[in-house]
Parts: C-alpha cells; sequence; structure tokens
C-alpha cells in the first residue's frame, strides 16, 4: 500500500511511501554496514511507514544483536541524502535522556547515505488512534519539550527551515483565485497570505524541535514512547510540535485539534496571535503542497498533505472565527 490508499478499514491516507528492498541497497553500502555493525546481516524487516523512497530496516545480525538502518541514494530524489545528513548530525548530539533511539553512527560515500540506530523494542501507536495510546503520546510530547528545552543541539531556527515551504497562502494569492480552494479558503486567501507573513515572528523560541511528529514517527515501548526520525529538527516554540502533530491525529480519526491543544501543558502561555500565524502557515504548507505534483520516488506523500491540510483549515476557522 502506498499514501494514496487508504489505511484498512479507515477514511484517510497512509503515510505510507515506496520503500526500497534490503537487497535493493547497493552491495558495497550493505558490506560497509556489516563491517560497521561488527556483524553480518543475516534478517532485515523493511519498515513500510514513512515517505522516504530508501529503505528503513529492522535488522537481525549473525551474532544475534539487532539495529535499525535507514540508507537512501539521490536516486530517485535527489533531495533525500540531505535529510538523512541532517538526521546524522542530530542524532549525533542528543542527550542520552531523550526520548529518541540511541545512535550509533552514520555512513555517507557522497551518494548513499546511512544512518544506524539501536533498535527499539517497539510498535507504532494503532492508528485510526485509541484515546489511550494518544494520552501516553500527548504525555511524551510534554515530556519532550522538556528535555530539550534550551535545545542541546545546534539547529537552524524553524522559520529559517521552513523559510521556503511555510508560504502556501501567499503561493497561492499570487496566483490569482484558485477555483479548487474552498469556499471560505477563497474568500479568505489575501487575509490568510497576511497572517501566515507573521509566523516566523510567532514561532521563536529555544526548543528543539522534531518537526514531523506523526503516529509513523512514534514507538511505543511498554514503558516508553520514543520519537524517531528527526532530518526536520530546528529551534523554536515549545508548543510547536504539538501543532504540528494535531492535524494527522484528527484525520486519523483522533479528537479534534482544538479539543487537544486549548487544554495541553506545552500549549499553556501561548499567544493566541502566535498561535494562528503558525497554523495558518501550516495549513497553507499542507494546502499548497498537496495540490502539486508528488516529488521523484513519493507518490503518495501528496495526498497525505491534501487531508492533513482539510483539518489544518478547519482548525483555523475554528480559531480565526472569519465567515
Amino acid at each position: 500500500m502506498n499514501g494514496s490508499e487508504l489505511e484498512a478499514g479507515s477514511s484517510f491516507p497512509a503515510a505510507e511511501g515506496a520503500r526500497l528492498a534490503w537487497q535493493a541497497v547497493p552491495d558495497h553500502v550493505r558490506s560497509a554496514l556489516d563491517e560497521r555493525l561488527g556483524s553480518p546481516v543475516v534478517e532485515a524487516l523493511v519498515q513500510p511507514g514513512g515517505f522516504s523512497p530508501g529503505t528503513a530496516a529492522r535488522l537481525r545480525l549473525a551474532d544475534g544483536r539487532r539495529a535499525f538502518v535507514k540508507a537512501v541514494g539521490s536516486s530517485p530524489n535527489p533531495g533525500s541524502p540531505a535529510f538523512h545528513r541532517n538526521e546524522a548530525r542530530v542524532a549525533a548530539a542528543m542527550p542520552s535522556e531523550a526520548p529518541v533511539p540511541p545512535f550509533l553512527f552514520a555512513y555517507d560515500d557522497g551518494d548513499w547515505v546511512a544512518l544506524a540506530f539501536e533498535d527499539v523494542d517497539g510498535r507504532h501507536p494503532v492508528v485510526p488512534w485509541r484515546r489511550e495510546e494518544l494520552d501516553r503520546v500527548l504525555a511524551a510530547v510534554g515530556e519532550l519539550v522538556a528535555s530539550l528545552t534550551p535545545s542541546p543541539v545546534e539547529a537552524p531556527t524553524i522559520a529559517a527551515y521552513f523559510e521556503e515551504e511555510f508560504r502556501g497562502w501567499r503561493e497561492l494569492a499570487s496566483t490569482g483565485d484558485p477555483d479548487w480552494l474552498d469556499q471560505w479558503a477563497r474568500a479568505n486567501l489575501d487575509r490568510l497570505a497576511e497572517l501566515e507573513g507573521r509566523w516566523p515572528e510567532a514561532a521563536l523560541g529555544e526548543t528543539l524541535l522534531h518537526g514531523d511528529i506523526r503516529a509513523d514517527n512514534i514507538l511505543l515501548t511498554e514503558d516508553r514512547v520514543v520519537f524517531v526520525d528527526w532530518p526536520h529538527a530546528s529551534i523554536g516554540a515549545a508548543w510547536i510540535d504539538l501543532t504540528f502533530m494535531l492535524p494527522s491525529v484528527s484525520m486519523q480519526h483522533g479528537p479534534k485539534p482544538w479539543d487537544v491543544f486549548d487544554s495541553h501543558p506545552v500549549a499553556v502561555g501561548a499567544l493566541p496571535g502566535a498561535v494562528d500565524a503558525v497554523v495558518a502557515a501550516l495549513a497553507g504548507f499542507f494546502v499548497w503542497r498537496g495540490s502539486l505534483p508528488p516529488p521523484p520516488g513519493i507518490p503518495g506523500v501528496r495526498a497525505f498533505q491534501r487531508a492533513q491540510g482539510e483539518h489544518a483549515v478547519a482548525w483555523l476557522r475554528h480559531r480565526l472565527g472569519w465567515t
């Protein structure tokens, strides 16, 4: 199943791309990983979640140890290795108490990039969301913020990192009046573009942010919640990861964003105008990007973005009260 198809029994796109089989990774890369791991790989279970066109596999080694490796080359998507390089830099500097997978090493031959982590004995939350699992994750988001404030890692601000992406309403306004936008967005497009323009200042803060928390980037163990996949790490306001997460939760049959955000501890003290600007930027990103052709090797991401966009826009309408 890819991201343009539906989760079984659901009405939302799956967070799955076109994962590469372990044996499709070039021989020289797999040989180098065997050497760095200290034992040959005898079993590789490719994990379907996520949109990277590379591989992501739970490995069993000949000596009985386990590891998790993600690897990608510059084909078919030339931008993908940069995401792995970003994540390698962040993962290597993470404090030991942070709820993230322990990092082992990175491999980089200039084309292929691979990251190795200790294997986490856990699973993704069930979607549609179960309330008890969502409550665990929401509590863990607060713990994540506490462990990463102030940021223990050098990283760009979130405004700098997403500068080119979080301008969706402005891009749409510049094209005139897209007739495929819903009536509310079309009627308020200029106001949305103006509000979106305030988001960089609204997002200022000192917390290291994941930038893409959703069910397929979370592992539940018996006693922990672990946040995986950190290529978009950046620094900003403590409430932003919760903000970015909630449209996907709502899309996957969880509660509405406003029923979670307004009462969550990390949102206490967030200025309403600042939250409005960030939610506007997030909604504009999803709506605009969801209208574009899929990037090479990542066929399902646009459907996933469009679906999140519907819920982000609904949250924005709820917050703004514009007619």
